[in-house]
């Protein structure tokens, strides 16, 4: 099993957002960089757990856990042209985006603040936390998600 770390706006989709669908369950789409989407398609497997991170807001961080339940397939909003993220140089033949579909675990207690995780030792070398990284999707060591779970019961 892997972790990762997937970031949204709360005011876009948030974790209440994700608990309300049906079946607490949703396609992530909209990833539009080719790393990201490299691991959406190649890397992400079913039953991999994932923290829900909320970030462009007043406090970023991880506000909860989601688990992969279906692996990359091509993300079809790419090919809608009314949705903001379509792409005209993709194409259902040969598609250049893709998307998973997670669902719900749990909300945290608390959210766990990216200020928090900066100022803790065992978080070096997290890719949240190094400078410039501005990806949606990253992996999580299982060191690093395990550190995670431990913050929020402070």
């Amino acid at each position: 099993m892997n972790y990762w770390l997937m970031k949204s706006e709360p005011d876009v989709f948030g974790i209440d957002d994700l608990a309300a669908m049906p079946r607490k369950t949703d396609h992530w789409d909209g990833v539009r960089n080719y790393q990201a989407r490299n691991m959406m398609r190649d890397e992400m497997k079913k039953g991999d757990q994932v923290f829900f991170y909320h970030s462009n807001c007043k406090e970023p961080g991880v506000v909860g856990i989601a688990e992969v339940v279906k692996e990359g397939y091509p993300d079809h909003t790419a090919w809608d042209p009314k949705s903001k993220y379509y792409d005209p140089k993709s194409d259902p033949e040969n598609p250049r985006w893709y998307m998973v579909n997670i669902k719900f675990v749990r909300k945290f207690q608390r959210t766990v603040t990216l200020q928090e995780m900066k100022q803790e030792k065992a978080l070096e070398g997290m890719k949240l936390l190094q400078r410039g990284n501005r990806l949606s999707v990253m992996p999580v060591d299982k060191k690093h998600w395990q550190h995670i779970l431990k913050m929020e019961k402070r």
